[in-house]
């Protein structure tokens, strides 16, 4: 039987801390989208609206969101 070579950690990407950032918020959006969708799926309507807008100080800002869903009503469909 011949030896197996042992296990070694995967080379990570070598990315800096802007792209990292931005990877975080495609990867999210991702995932929200998704969850949106199959909201829609359950029979929900789903809005996301601005909750916040955050500043830095230095001239850079970002919005904050939340979801407001609402379930189709069933009497009227």
């Amino acid at each position: 039987m011949t030896k197996q070579p042992a296990f070694t950690p995967a080379a990570m990407p070598d990315s800096n801390s802007r792209e990292r950032a931005i990877e975080r918020i495609a990867e999210a959006s991702h995932r929200l989208n998704e969850a949106v969708r199959r909201a829609l799926d359950a029979g929900y309507s789903v809005e996301l609206v601005r909750a916040s807008r955050c500043h830095d100080g230095s001239g850079n800002w970002g919005d904050q969101i939340v979801p407001t869903i609402r379930e189709k009503d069933v009497a009227s469909a």
